[in-house]
């Protein structure tokens, strides 16, 4: 079983954001704290995101955490996903 460290996580995160960013033809070197909608995402590549990122982690995101501010950053993403994996 993979064991989900934080440097884990965020590595998980920001490989999905990198091949989202490539399908826009982006850069795909999104640092930790870059606004995701400054380097390149649109407002459904964010639907997409919050999708990608309840696959890849199997878990659900609430309503009320879809926010801008959580999914502002790579950063963020990961501080909203460790909130929302069960502890093992």
């Amino acid at each position: 079983m993979d064991v989900l460290t934080p440097e884990r996580t965020e590595v998980r995160i920001a490989a999905i954001v990198a091949r989202m960013l490539a399908k826009r033809g982006a850069a795909t070197d999104a640092g930790r704290e870059q606004n995701l909608r400054d380097a390149g995402l649109t407002s459904l590549d964010m639907v997409n995101l919050m999708l990608a990122v309840e696959g890849e982690f199997d878990i659900f995101i609430p309503q009320d955490t879809m926010t801008p501010e959580n999914f502002r950053t790579i950063s963020a993403i990961d501080a909203l996903v460790s909130t929302l994996i069960p502890a093992a």
